[in-house]
């Protein structure tokens, strides 16, 4: 089994910035993807980031040029560093896994006012 542990939502204006972590505890395997998807108000999940072991990233359109995707796979830690954010951003933002399946964290809030 694996889980997943998200933490760095909340309130910020827009122009602003989070950082997203995410930790994974488990049976990880030393090959794996991680990453981040969103959820916004009312519409269905969306990719935002990936990173697999080997480093290699993909951005949604939307976010490229804005957030940033890394890990520390010592930690089995995930991070979304998300600047210039949006009013668009806001959303349930899901950290994932891929280990043979996929594994989803909890969630966590990210709101951007106006």
């Amino acid at each position: 089994q694996v889980q997943l542990v998200e933490s760095g939502g909340g309130l910020v204006h827009a122009g602003g910035s989070l950082r997203l972590s995410c930790a994974a505890s488990g049976s990880i395997f030393s090959t794996n993807v991680m990453g981040w998807y969103r959820q916004p108000p009312g519409k269905q999940r969306e990719l935002v980031a990936l990173i697999t072991s080997g480093g290699t990233t993909n951005y949604a359109d939307s976010v490229k040029g804005r957030f940033t995707i890394s890990r520390d796979s010592s930690k089995n830690t995930v991070y979304l560093q998300m600047n210039s954010l949006k009013t668009e951003d806001t959303a349930v933002y899901y950290c994932h896994i891929i280990i043979g399946r996929v594994y989803w964290g909890q969630g966590t809030q990210v709101t951007v006012s106006s």
